[in-house]
């Protein structure tokens, strides 16, 4: 996808959307479709935390679709992140997938399925109308050797979250610089604060801390370069890279817990300040602003630290990837599920901006945007100031390539493997299939 670097990819806060975001609801879908009254299409998707924004929204944007809609009526379900994957792969490859679902950002994931021809292609329907109200960059993100497949949502991006009042406890600085990092890593240490949670049982966790050093050492150029020729993953730079990631663990910076820790337990745990760092996507503002969380109005978001002896800058951003919802080929009612689509992404993609679940991929003039949080609008800042990004390095490499990245980083991570092993496994990955 295009999305995956752009060199100057900036989504503006204030372009305008006129009139209503429910505009792009079809009113005159034709039931005849279904050759009955009514029919029902079946929604799947991953957003079931009780902190998660989205899964607070999707109920209420399809009880109103469904208000509004009696002839097309929506009918959702909602599995928590692994099983998702796991239980979507499974339905895509049997043909028993549902009328729309979830898919994560594209890349890997989704590509093997749309070029087996288990994905509709929506490009006719995707009108000058409808790209006009997306938000800038967005029509040719959404793009896929030129043609549709989705619509935006969500855009996420991964940086280092900080919480402020353990720092000073500590009498650490927040890091700007790989040594600031070690030398807050030890102090927080001294201090009895563990200094960085990694919630690994899942592994895509430690990948987000690999994949940002990596990028701060080698630069976003040659990493990009690596996913197309995997033999430069055995190079001075990504062996250093990986030196880092391990020096990390073996010095004491991450839960002894990690391994047996899940995504959510970490949030958890972050967010009742049991730890003073984690890496992870704008997609945890809302968690951490909830008025259940401990550290409320503690933790700042800034730029993954940069490295002296690095190549890359803190503008090169991890993220970028536009998520979406897709239409099963197999749908009986392809007019009627493109168009409650389009509805639910707009809708979703604007809802959930102001309720903290990403940052837009739809204009948002007309807005009231004063009650966003000082985490959205520093995650907004930190995008804006983007020269170039990297999209989730699972969903770039090959479906497989993916879950040796991550099993390789988890053996980083355990001190099983040495960084110059790392890399050397690393180069026998496969190149990416999509065009950087």
């Amino acid at each position: 996808m295009k999305a995956l670097l752009k060199k100057s990819f900036t989504v503006l806060l204030t372009v305008g959307l006129a009139g209503s975001i429910a505009a792009c609801s079809s009113q005159g879908t034709p039931s005849e479709e279904s050759g009955s009254d009514s029919i029902t299409l079946k929604l799947w998707d991953q957003s079931v935390g009780n902190t998660d924004p989205s899964a607070k929204l999707l109920p209420q944007i399809i009880e109103k679709w469904n208000n509004e809609h009696p002839d097309i009526q929506i009918e959702r379900t909602g599995t928590t992140g692994e099983q998702y994957k796991t239980k979507i792969k499974t339905a895509l490859a049997g043909g028993e997938a549902p009328d729309i679902f979830y898919g994560m950002g594209g890349g890997s994931f989704m590509q093997p399925f749309i070029e087996s021809g288990n994905v509709l292609e929506i490009t006719s329907y995707v009108n000058d109308d409808i790209k006009s109200r997306m938000g800038a960059g967005m029509a040719e993100a959404i793009e896929t050797d030129g043609k549709i497949y989705t619509l935006p949502v969500y855009t996420h991006i991964a940086n280092l979250y900080v919480n402020t009042e353990l720092f000073e406890k500590a009498g650490a600085k927040l890091p700007e610089t790989y040594a600031e990092l070690l030398d807050a890593v030890e102090k927080l240490k001294a201090a009895g604060i563990t200094p960085a949670l990694i919630g690994e049982k899942d592994r895509w966790p430690g990948m987000y801390w690999y994949d940002l050093i990596a990028m701060r050492q080698a630069g976003n150029e040659a990493v990009i370069e690596a996913f197309k020729d995997p033999s430069k993953w055995d190079s001075p730079e990504f062996v250093a890279a990986a030196a880092k990631l391990q020096e990390l663990a073996k010095m004491g910076a991450f839960n002894s817990s990690m391994f047996s820790m899940s995504y959510d337990e970490m949030l958890g745990a972050f967010n009742a300040g049991n730890g003073a760092m984690m890496v992870q996507a704008n997609w945890v503002n809302a968690g951490i602003e909830d008025p259940s969380s401990a550290v409320k109005g503690k933790v700042k978001v800034i730029p993954f630290p940069v490295f002296e002896d690095g190549k890359g800058d803190k503008t090169e951003i991890f993220g970028g990837a536009v998520d979406g919802f897709y239409v099963s080929k197999t749908t009986k009612h392809p007019e009627a599920a493109v168009e409650f689509l389009k509805y639910l992404s707009e809708q979703l993609g604007t809802q959930g901006y102001l309720a903290g679940a990403g940052l837009p991929s739809w204009k948002t003039d007309g807005l009231d945007t004063s009650g966003l949080s000082t985490l959205d609008q520093s995650s907004a800042e930190i995008m804006q100031s983007a020269t170039s990004f990297i999209a989730w390095w699972d969903n770039i490499l090959p479906a497989e390539s993916a879950e040796a990245h991550k099993n390789l980083i988890a053996q980083l991570l355990a001190q099983d493997i040495t960084p110059e092993g790392f890399s050397k496994q690393m180069a026998q990955l496969k190149p990416t299939e999509l065009k950087l």
